[in-house]
């Protein structure tokens, strides 16, 4: 609708209409999360989770119809028609930018429960969003150096603690759990700094994933396997807003989760943490190969 203006001007219109989005479903989200804060644990609030979860996909949604109508991108989505709203997901994905969110968002719109991400604890702090990520369960992860892991050992796993005992929490509602396995957003820089094996993507790290799937147990639906394509390359934000991004292919497998990888101890079993991280490796040598075939059917590989 909006297309003809140049870019700039179309990014600058876009940010405000997103702006104002925020602002408007961020009164119902935080009505909502303090009445989430008087209600009792259980099945009570256990539905005030779901009004939180109702508010941020309604932001979500009309996040989508806006990029939808205003910028000119060509999406090529591929892999969500059996998802069900009711369901529960574990969705690990490539990271590139932060259009990655955006893309999830768009790909999974009210086809399954808005997802769930481990943040920064620092994010708590961010004007608006860090009570709404509070209120709909988003975990805070607090990363210590390595320094600073030396000197306090006892530091050491609380991020997976955190990690166990939001999905302890999940076990009742609705929800698509997203893991961006690589843990930061891919750069050929970081790519050559871990000597990856890979040709497109970081080097997964599994613990989160097992720690997951541990808690969850097999009530879980399946893992969607995200893969996300930018076949002009990956921009940044401001990118995006401003219309620069014209094509996104995103392929989502639904794959079937080994059944021992639920039952084993990944702390403290060297050989069930071994099994899962190869289990990992081959699933990211699968979506690296995927990149590479994607991309050359787009035309540019």
């Amino acid at each position: 609708m909006l297309q003809f203006l140049p870019a700039p001007l179309l990014g600058t219109v876009m940010s405000l209409l997103l702006v104002l989005n925020t602002l408007f479903w961020v009164v119902p989200v935080y009505a909502t999360t303090l009445i989430k804060l008087l209600a009792p644990r259980g099945r009570a609030r256990d539905t005030v989770s779901r009004w939180v979860a109702w508010g941020a996909q309604n932001w979500s949604s009309v996040n989508v119809w806006l990029s939808r109508h205003l910028l000119r991108i060509h999406w090529d989505i591929r892999g969500v028609e059996r998802l069900v709203p009711a369901g529960q997901y574990l969705v690990c994905s490539n990271h590139q930018s932060w259009n990655d969110i955006f893309v999830l968002m768009k790909a999974f719109d009210r086809r399954a429960p808005f997802f769930k991400f481990f943040i920064k604890q620092e994010l708590i702090w961010v004007p608006l969003l860090g009570l709404a990520w509070w209120g709909l369960d988003y975990p805070f992860m607090k990363r210590y150096s390595a320094a600073r892991l030396q000197k306090h050992p006892e530091l050491r796993g609380k991020d997976l603690e955190t990690t166990r005992a939001a999905c302890e929490h999940y076990r009742n509602v609705p929800v698509t759990i997203l893991n961006f396995l690589e843990g930061t957003r891919f750069t050929q820089d970081k790519h050559d700094r871990q000597d990856s094996p890979y040709r497109y993507l970081l080097k997964p790290k599994a613990g989160g994933m097992a720690l997951s799937l541990s808690a969850l147990g097999e009530k879980i639906n399946s893992l969607l396997d995200v893969t996300i394509v930018y076949p002009e390359g990956a921009k940044g934000f401001w990118d995006f807003m401003a219309g620069r991004v014209r094509r996104v292919i995103v392929e989502v497998r639904s794959l079937t989760i080994p059944s021992e990888m639920y039952a084993g101890n990944y702390e403290d079993d060297p050989a069930f943490r071994k099994r899962f991280q190869d289990w990992i490796a081959q699933l990211w040598a699968d979506k690296d190969r995927r990149i590479g075939q994607l991309l050359a059917e787009a035309g540019a590989a």
